[in-house]
Protein backbone atom coordinates (compact mmCIF):
# COMPACT_ATOMS: atom_id res chain seq x y z
CA UNK A 1 0.00 0.00 0.00
CA UNK A 2 2.90 2.39 0.71
CA UNK A 3 4.02 2.27 -2.92
CA UNK A 4 0.55 3.36 -4.02
CA UNK A 5 0.71 6.26 -1.59
CA UNK A 6 4.17 7.11 -2.87
CA UNK A 7 2.83 7.16 -6.43
CA UNK A 8 0.03 9.47 -5.32
CA UNK A 9 2.41 11.91 -3.63
CA UNK A 10 4.67 11.85 -6.68
CA UNK A 11 1.77 12.69 -8.98
CA UNK A 12 0.52 15.45 -6.66
CA UNK A 13 4.03 16.94 -6.70
CA UNK A 14 4.08 16.86 -10.51
CA UNK A 15 0.70 18.46 -11.14
CA UNK A 16 0.34 20.53 -7.92
CA UNK A 17 -3.34 19.67 -7.64
CA UNK A 18 -5.35 16.96 -5.88
CA UNK A 19 -8.00 17.12 -8.63
CA UNK A 20 -5.53 16.71 -11.50
CA UNK A 21 -3.67 13.96 -9.65
CA UNK A 22 -6.95 12.13 -9.05
CA UNK A 23 -7.86 12.35 -12.75
CA UNK A 24 -4.40 11.13 -13.83
CA UNK A 25 -4.47 8.19 -11.41
CA UNK A 26 -8.15 7.32 -12.00
CA UNK A 27 -8.95 7.88 -8.31
CA UNK A 28 -11.38 10.09 -6.46
CA UNK A 29 -10.11 13.37 -5.03
CA UNK A 30 -10.99 12.17 -1.53
CA UNK A 31 -8.87 9.02 -2.06
CA UNK A 32 -5.90 11.15 -3.05
CA UNK A 33 -6.36 13.46 -0.07
CA UNK A 34 -6.77 10.48 2.26
CA UNK A 35 -3.58 8.84 0.98
CA UNK A 36 -1.55 12.02 1.56
CA UNK A 37 -3.01 12.40 5.05
CA UNK A 38 -2.07 8.79 5.83
CA UNK A 39 1.49 9.40 4.67
CA UNK A 40 1.72 12.54 6.80
CA UNK A 41 0.52 10.55 9.82
CA UNK A 42 2.99 7.76 9.05
CA UNK A 43 5.94 10.15 8.70
CA UNK A 44 4.92 12.46 11.53
CA UNK A 45 5.05 15.76 9.63
CA UNK A 46 3.07 17.58 6.90
CA UNK A 47 4.05 16.91 3.29
CA UNK A 48 1.93 19.46 1.42
CA UNK A 49 0.67 22.99 1.91
CA UNK A 50 -2.99 23.27 0.92
CA UNK A 51 -4.17 26.72 -0.16
CA UNK A 52 -6.44 28.41 -2.67
CA UNK A 53 -3.70 28.78 -5.27
CA UNK A 54 -3.02 25.05 -5.32
CA UNK A 55 -0.72 22.52 -3.70
CA UNK A 56 2.93 23.05 -2.79
CA UNK A 57 5.25 20.66 -1.02
CA UNK A 58 6.54 21.53 2.41
CA UNK A 59 10.28 21.56 3.00
CA UNK A 60 9.91 18.09 4.51
CA UNK A 61 7.80 17.00 1.53
CA UNK A 62 10.51 18.13 -0.91
CA UNK A 63 13.12 16.21 1.09
CA UNK A 64 11.03 13.04 1.11
CA UNK A 65 10.06 13.27 -2.56
CA UNK A 66 13.52 12.42 -3.88
CA UNK A 67 13.72 9.32 -1.68
CA UNK A 68 10.20 8.31 -2.70
CA UNK A 69 11.03 8.70 -6.40
CA UNK A 70 14.12 6.56 -5.92
CA UNK A 71 11.95 3.85 -4.34
CA UNK A 72 9.45 4.03 -7.21
CA UNK A 73 12.22 3.84 -9.80
CA UNK A 74 13.84 0.87 -8.10
CA UNK A 75 10.47 -0.86 -7.88
CA UNK A 76 9.96 -0.27 -11.62
CA UNK A 77 13.47 -1.54 -12.29
CA UNK A 78 12.82 -4.75 -10.28
CA UNK A 79 9.74 -5.52 -12.39
CA UNK A 80 11.64 -4.78 -15.60
CA UNK A 81 14.50 -7.06 -14.55
CA UNK A 82 12.03 -9.85 -13.76
CA UNK A 83 10.43 -9.42 -17.17
CA UNK A 84 13.87 -9.44 -18.78
CA UNK A 85 14.66 -12.80 -17.22
CA UNK A 86 11.54 -14.14 -18.89
CA UNK A 87 12.74 -12.79 -22.23
CA UNK A 88 10.33 -9.85 -22.15
CA UNK A 89 11.06 -6.14 -22.55
CA UNK A 90 8.43 -4.20 -20.67
CA UNK A 91 8.05 -1.26 -18.32
CA UNK A 92 7.76 2.52 -18.37
CA UNK A 93 10.50 5.04 -19.15
CA UNK A 94 10.30 8.80 -18.69
CA UNK A 95 12.39 10.84 -21.10
CA UNK A 96 13.35 14.52 -21.03
CA UNK A 97 13.41 16.18 -24.45
CA UNK A 98 13.92 19.60 -26.01
CA UNK A 99 12.20 20.96 -29.12
CA UNK A 100 14.54 20.04 -31.96
CA UNK A 101 14.89 16.45 -30.68
CA UNK A 102 11.13 16.07 -30.21
CA UNK A 103 10.54 17.41 -33.73
CA UNK A 104 13.31 15.70 -35.69
CA UNK A 105 14.16 12.47 -33.86
CA UNK A 106 11.49 11.26 -31.47
CA UNK A 107 8.66 10.32 -33.86
CA UNK A 108 10.75 7.72 -35.72
CA UNK A 109 12.56 6.50 -32.59
CA UNK A 110 9.23 5.97 -30.81
CA UNK A 111 7.88 4.11 -33.85
CA UNK A 112 10.88 1.77 -33.66
CA UNK A 113 10.40 1.27 -29.93
CA UNK A 114 6.71 0.44 -30.42
CA UNK A 115 7.55 -2.00 -33.20
CA UNK A 116 10.38 -3.80 -31.37
CA UNK A 117 9.28 -3.42 -27.73
CA UNK A 118 5.50 -2.97 -27.67
CA UNK A 119 5.35 -3.61 -23.90
CA UNK A 120 7.55 -0.60 -23.10
CA UNK A 121 5.59 2.58 -22.43
CA UNK A 122 7.28 5.92 -23.14
CA UNK A 123 6.45 9.16 -21.35
CA UNK A 124 7.91 12.46 -22.59
CA UNK A 125 8.61 15.67 -20.69
CA UNK A 126 9.74 18.72 -22.68
CA UNK A 127 12.01 21.41 -21.29
CA UNK A 128 15.35 23.10 -21.79
CA UNK A 129 18.81 21.75 -20.96
CA UNK A 130 18.78 22.94 -17.35
CA UNK A 131 15.28 21.63 -16.63
CA UNK A 132 16.16 18.22 -18.07
CA UNK A 133 19.29 18.00 -15.91
CA UNK A 134 17.27 18.99 -12.84
CA UNK A 135 14.61 16.37 -13.64
CA UNK A 136 17.32 13.73 -13.85
CA UNK A 137 18.74 14.77 -10.49
CA UNK A 138 15.31 14.81 -8.85
CA UNK A 139 14.34 11.43 -10.31
CA UNK A 140 11.45 12.77 -12.40
CA UNK A 141 12.86 11.20 -15.58
CA UNK A 142 15.03 8.17 -16.40
CA UNK A 143 17.08 9.79 -19.16
CA UNK A 144 17.13 13.00 -21.13
CA UNK A 145 18.57 14.66 -24.20
CA UNK A 146 20.92 17.50 -23.29
CA UNK A 147 23.66 19.66 -24.70
CA UNK A 148 26.65 17.66 -23.50
CA UNK A 149 28.30 18.91 -20.33
CA UNK A 150 31.02 17.32 -18.29
CA UNK A 151 29.21 15.98 -15.23
CA UNK A 152 30.01 13.10 -12.92
CA UNK A 153 26.34 12.94 -11.94
CA UNK A 154 25.21 11.38 -15.22
CA UNK A 155 26.36 8.84 -17.75
CA UNK A 156 26.29 10.64 -21.11
CA UNK A 157 26.02 8.92 -24.49
CA UNK A 158 27.32 11.20 -27.24
CA UNK A 159 24.86 11.29 -30.16
CA UNK A 160 25.43 14.17 -32.60
CA UNK A 161 27.47 17.29 -33.30
CA UNK A 162 24.91 19.78 -34.57
CA UNK A 163 26.46 22.66 -36.52
CA UNK A 164 25.57 26.23 -35.50
CA UNK A 165 24.68 28.55 -38.40
CA UNK A 166 24.17 32.31 -38.72
CA UNK A 167 20.62 33.12 -39.86
CA UNK A 168 20.14 36.35 -41.81
CA UNK A 169 17.43 37.96 -43.95
CA UNK A 170 17.81 39.11 -47.54
CA UNK A 171 18.22 42.69 -46.30
CA UNK A 172 21.28 41.84 -44.21
CA UNK A 173 24.71 42.91 -45.44
CA UNK A 174 25.80 39.32 -44.72
CA UNK A 175 23.19 37.71 -46.99
CA UNK A 176 25.47 37.02 -49.98
CA UNK A 177 28.51 35.89 -48.00
CA UNK A 178 29.56 32.24 -48.27
CA UNK A 179 30.76 32.23 -44.68
CA UNK A 180 30.47 34.53 -41.67
CA UNK A 181 33.20 35.53 -39.25
CA UNK A 182 32.44 35.93 -35.57
CA UNK A 183 33.40 39.60 -35.86
CA UNK A 184 30.61 40.01 -38.45
CA UNK A 185 28.11 39.32 -35.69
CA UNK A 186 28.93 42.64 -34.04
CA UNK A 187 27.90 44.63 -37.14
CA UNK A 188 24.13 44.05 -36.98
CA UNK A 189 21.46 43.78 -34.25
CA UNK A 190 21.48 40.28 -32.78
CA UNK A 191 18.57 38.16 -31.56
CA UNK A 192 19.86 35.94 -28.76
CA UNK A 193 18.35 32.48 -28.28
CA UNK A 194 17.89 32.04 -24.55
CA UNK A 195 17.31 28.90 -22.51
CA UNK A 196 18.49 27.35 -19.28
CA UNK A 197 21.57 25.24 -18.78
CA UNK A 198 24.79 25.20 -20.78
CA UNK A 199 24.37 27.96 -23.35
CA UNK A 200 26.43 27.14 -26.43
CA UNK A 201 26.03 30.54 -28.11
CA UNK A 202 26.94 32.65 -25.09
CA UNK A 203 29.86 30.32 -24.49
CA UNK A 204 30.93 30.81 -28.10
CA UNK A 205 30.86 34.60 -27.69
CA UNK A 206 32.86 34.45 -24.46
CA UNK A 207 35.53 32.24 -26.03
CA UNK A 208 35.86 34.55 -29.05
CA UNK A 209 35.61 37.83 -27.17
CA UNK A 210 32.51 38.82 -29.16
CA UNK A 211 30.09 41.46 -27.85
CA UNK A 212 27.07 41.53 -30.16
CA UNK A 213 24.41 44.21 -30.11
CA UNK A 214 21.67 42.10 -28.52
CA UNK A 215 18.29 43.53 -29.49
CA UNK A 216 16.02 40.76 -28.18
CA UNK A 217 16.37 37.55 -26.19
CA UNK A 218 13.87 34.83 -27.14
CA UNK A 219 13.46 31.17 -26.24
CA UNK A 220 11.20 29.99 -29.06
CA UNK A 221 13.07 29.24 -32.30
CA UNK A 222 10.06 30.01 -34.51
CA UNK A 223 9.78 33.47 -32.91
CA UNK A 224 13.49 34.07 -33.59
CA UNK A 225 13.05 33.10 -37.25
CA UNK A 226 10.05 35.42 -37.50
CA UNK A 227 12.09 38.31 -36.11
CA UNK A 228 14.89 37.65 -38.60
CA UNK A 229 12.36 37.34 -41.45
CA UNK A 230 11.06 40.81 -40.56
CA UNK A 231 14.63 42.18 -40.76
CA UNK A 232 14.87 42.93 -37.05
CA UNK A 233 18.26 41.32 -36.60
CA UNK A 234 20.40 38.24 -37.23
CA UNK A 235 20.74 35.16 -35.06
CA UNK A 236 22.42 31.79 -34.58
CA UNK A 237 20.48 28.51 -34.56
CA UNK A 238 21.37 24.80 -34.78
CA UNK A 239 21.29 23.23 -38.23
CA UNK A 240 18.72 20.65 -37.09
CA UNK A 241 16.12 23.43 -36.96
CA UNK A 242 16.93 25.01 -40.30
CA UNK A 243 16.07 22.49 -43.00
CA UNK A 244 12.93 24.41 -44.01
CA UNK A 245 13.38 28.13 -43.43
CA UNK A 246 11.60 30.92 -45.37
CA UNK A 247 13.03 31.72 -48.81
CA UNK A 248 14.04 35.22 -47.76
CA UNK A 249 16.39 33.80 -45.12
CA UNK A 250 19.81 32.17 -45.41
CA UNK A 251 21.60 29.98 -42.90
CA UNK A 252 25.31 30.68 -43.39
CA UNK A 253 28.16 28.61 -41.92
CA UNK A 254 30.91 30.24 -39.90
CA UNK A 255 34.46 30.48 -41.18
CA UNK A 256 35.37 28.23 -38.25
CA UNK A 257 32.69 25.58 -37.75
CA UNK A 258 31.03 25.61 -34.35
CA UNK A 259 28.71 23.01 -32.91
CA UNK A 260 26.43 22.05 -30.08
CA UNK A 261 26.96 18.46 -28.97
CA UNK A 262 23.76 16.53 -28.24
CA UNK A 263 23.88 13.58 -25.90
CA UNK A 264 21.57 11.29 -23.96
CA UNK A 265 22.13 11.71 -20.24
CA UNK A 266 21.17 8.75 -18.08
CA UNK A 267 21.55 7.46 -14.58
CA UNK A 268 24.54 5.18 -14.08
CA UNK A 269 22.30 2.19 -13.34
CA UNK A 270 19.77 2.07 -16.14
CA UNK A 271 16.64 -0.04 -16.12
CA UNK A 272 16.32 -2.64 -18.91
CA UNK A 273 13.65 -0.54 -20.65
CA UNK A 274 15.83 2.58 -20.57
CA UNK A 275 18.74 0.56 -21.96
CA UNK A 276 16.55 -0.52 -24.89
CA UNK A 277 15.65 3.11 -25.56
CA UNK A 278 19.30 4.22 -25.47
CA UNK A 279 20.34 1.37 -27.80
CA UNK A 280 17.47 2.11 -30.20
CA UNK A 281 18.32 5.81 -30.30
CA UNK A 282 21.99 5.16 -31.06
CA UNK A 283 21.19 2.59 -33.74
CA UNK A 284 18.61 4.83 -35.43
CA UNK A 285 21.01 7.77 -35.56
CA UNK A 286 23.75 5.62 -37.07
CA UNK A 287 21.39 4.21 -39.71
CA UNK A 288 19.62 7.45 -40.59
CA UNK A 289 22.64 9.78 -40.39
CA UNK A 290 20.45 12.55 -38.96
Amino acid sequence: MSLVKYEILNKVAEVRSFTKAADALALTQSAVSHAITNLETEFGFPLVNRNRSGITLTTEGEAMLLAIRNVLQENEKVHQEAASLLGLAKGTIKIGIFKSVSTKWLPEIIQLMEKNYPEIQIQLKEGDYLEIEQWLLSGEIDCGFINITHSSQFHIISLKKDRLLCVVSNQSALYHQKTVSFEDLEKEPFIMPTYGGYHDIKQLFEERGIQPDIRFELMDESAILSMVTHHLGISILPEMLLDSIPQELRAIPFQVDSYRSIGLATRYHLSPAAKKFAETTQAWLQDSDK
